[in-house]
C-alpha cells in the first residue's frame, strides 16, 4: 500500500476504472490502482470531483488536505465509519470513569517516557561527544518514569499531566544539544514553526495525527473524545493521546535526516516569521516519511484495537496492557 502526495500547483485527479488518473495542466501524467492506494494527501490546489472522493473511500484510502502554506491538517476524509457504535457508548462512559482515565493515561505517559530515553540512548552512541547533555537528559526521565511507577492510583490527571511536562522539558534539552546551532532549534515552537527542525517536527505531527484520527474510526472509536488530553473544540483528543509515544520516534527520525543531510538548511526558507520547507525540501521529507508511517500505523491499529476490545468487554482498566511494547 502506498501514499499519494501532491504537492504541485494544476493537479487534478480523476477516476479512471479502478485507478485513479493524475493529470498536470490537462496533461496525463501517471495512473494508480486504487487498490494500492492507502491514502492521499493534498497539499496544493487540486481539482477532483466527489465521485472520486466516494470510490477513494470505497477502497479503503482516507484523504487528508493540508494548507499549501505551513502543512497544517484543513480536512480529512475516512469513509465509513466503524459499525459498532456500543463501543463508542461504552468509550464515552469510560471518559467519565477517573480510574480508567487515569490508567490509560499512565500507561500512555510510560510508553513515551521509554520511548524517549531509547531515542537519547541512541543518540549517544551516534554522538558520544554530547555525552553530558544526553545522560542530564536521560537521568532526569529515569527519576520521571521511576517515579510515574509509584503514582497513587487515585491522584487526579493533573498530576500526571504535571510529570509529562517535566519530562517533555528534560528530554529536549537533551534533544536541542544534537542540533547544530545553526538551525537556531532552541525548544519546540510552532504556529509557525520558526526553525527548520521545527518546521519537520510539525509536519511529521500532523501526518502521524492523521493516522492516529483514521487508526481511531477503523477500531470504531471516537478520536475525539481522550483520557490524557481532555475533550477541547476542535480537538482529537484520543488520537492526540496516542501519538504522544510515537514523538519520540519522529524527532530521532528528524535529527537523522538533518545528520545524514538529507535535509540541509538550504531546504527552508523564511516567510513572515514562518520556516517552511520548499518543494525540494517536502519531496525529500515525504519519501524518507513513508518508512516511518508504514510503522507508526501498525503501531496505533494495534493500540486501536486493543483499546476497542478492552471497551467491548467492559474489562478492568487495560488490563491486557503489560509494557510500553504492549502499547
Amino acid at each position: 500500500m502506498a501514499t499519494l502526495y501532491l504537492d504541485r500547483k494544476g493537479l487534478e485527479l480523476r477516476l479512471d476504472g479502478k485507478a485513479l488518473a493524475l493529470y498536470e495542466n490537462a496533461k496525463r501524467v501517471r495512473t494508480v490502482p486504487l487498490a494500492l492506494l492507502d491514502r492521499v494527501v493534498i497539499r496544493a490546489e487540486t481539482a477532483l470531483t466527489s465521485g472520486l472522493l466516494g470510490a477513494l473511500a470505497e477502497a479503503g484510502a482516507v484523504v487528508t488536505v493540508l494548507s499549501g502554506r505551513q502543512g497544517r491538517r484543513l480536512a480529512t476524509v475516512t469513509g465509513r465509519f466503524h459499525n459498532d457504535a456500543r463501543i463508542r457508548l461504552a468509550q464515552y462512559q469510560r471518559a467519565q470513569d477517573a480510574a480508567f482515565r487515569l490508567a490509560w493515561a499512565r500507561r500512555l505517559l510510560a510508553a513515551k517516557i521509554g520511548r524517549q530515553i531509547t531515542a537519547l540512548r541512541t543518540a549517544v552512541r551516534q554522538r558520544p561527544d554530547l555525552r553530558k547533555p544526553l545522560h542530564d537528559a536521560l537521568a532526569s526521565l529515569q527519576g520521571a518514569r521511576e517515579r510515574l511507577a509509584l503514582l497513587d492510583v487515585h491522584q487526579d490527571i493533573s498530576t500526571l499531566l504535571g510529570m509529562e511536562g517535566a519530562a517533555q522539558s528534560a528530554y529536549f534539552r537533551g534533544l536541542m544539544a544534537l542540533f547544530p546551532a545553526s538551525l537556531g532549534f532552541t525548544g519546540r515552537n510552532r504556529r509557525p514553526p520558526r526553525d527548520p527542525v521545527n518546521a519537520c517536527l510539525s509536519l511529521g505531527y500532523t501526518l502521524a495525527h492523521f493516522e492516529a484520527v483514521r487508526a481511531s474510526y477503523a477500531a470504531g472509536l471516537d478520536p475525539f473524545i481522550g483520557f490524557l488530553h481532555e475533550p477541547a473544540f476542535g480537538r482529537e483528543s484520543l488520537a492526540c493521546d496516542l501519538i504522544e509515544p510515537l514523538r519520540a520516534r519522529l524527532d530521532l527520525w528528524v535529527w537523522e535526516m538533518f545528520r545524514t543531510r538529507r535535509l540541509r538548511e538550504e531546504h527552508f526558507r523564511v516567510d513572515k516569521g514562518a520556516c517552511l520547507l520548499d518543494k525540494a525540501g517536502r519531496a525529500v521529507f515525504y519519501e524518507n516519511f513513508e518508512r516511518q508511517v508504514a510503522t507508526m500505523g501498525r503501531w496505533l491499529r494495534r493500540v486501536c484495537r486493543l483499546m476497542a476490545k478492552t471497551l467491548q468487554q467492559d474489562a478492568p482498566p487495560l488490563a491486557n496492557m503489560a509494557g510500553e511494547d504492549d502499547l
